[in-house]
């Protein structure tokens, strides 16, 4: 199974049927918290390990920054149907798929080998609680992506 946000996201995103806009504020919203999540619970605990590069830690901050400006420029789009929007949605993918190439992966894989079972569980919870506070925050608003980004 691929990430989720390589999936069904994009396809809607893409789709000229779709409720674009609708599709754009849910997907904003989860980019975003799994972003900053990431920043705030994750990457400090994971850069306390001896055999987890922190170089990819701090590639992984550079690249969530520029996933949030691709995506505060399609959320900027007026016009969901327009040529703009599909160029800006396209940086945007390209922007994603990269990040999880090429910071996600390694990563997980480092994590994977080099922290315990049940430290990745607490890891993995302490994720979820704080992802279900930025949501529920509307950490997705073009409001916020624009704070962001500033």
């Amino acid at each position: 199974m691929g990430h989720p946000y390589r999936l069904r996201p994009f396809r809607i995103l893409r789709s000229a049927a779709a409720d674009r806009a609708a599709a754009l504020r849910e997907f904003s919203a989860l980019l975003v918290a799994h972003s900053e999540v990431e920043e705030d619970e994750v990457h400090p605990a994971l850069r306390r390990y001896q055999n987890v590069d922190g170089d990819d830690v701090e590639h992984g901050v550079h690249e969530h920054e520029e996933a949030d400006e691709a995506l505060l420029a399609l959320l900027e789009v007026k016009d969901a149907r327009s040529e703009e929007w599909e160029e800006k949605l396209e940086a945007l993918v390209t922007a994603v798929n990269h990040h999880v190439d090429e910071e996600e992966r390694p990563l997980l894989n480092d994590t994977r080998e080099n922290v315990a079972d049940g430290r990745r569980a607490e890891l993995g919870k302490a994720f979820r609680e704080a992802r279900a506070k930025h949501l529920d925050a509307d950490c997705g608003s073009v409001d916020h992506v624009r704070e962001l980004v500033g």
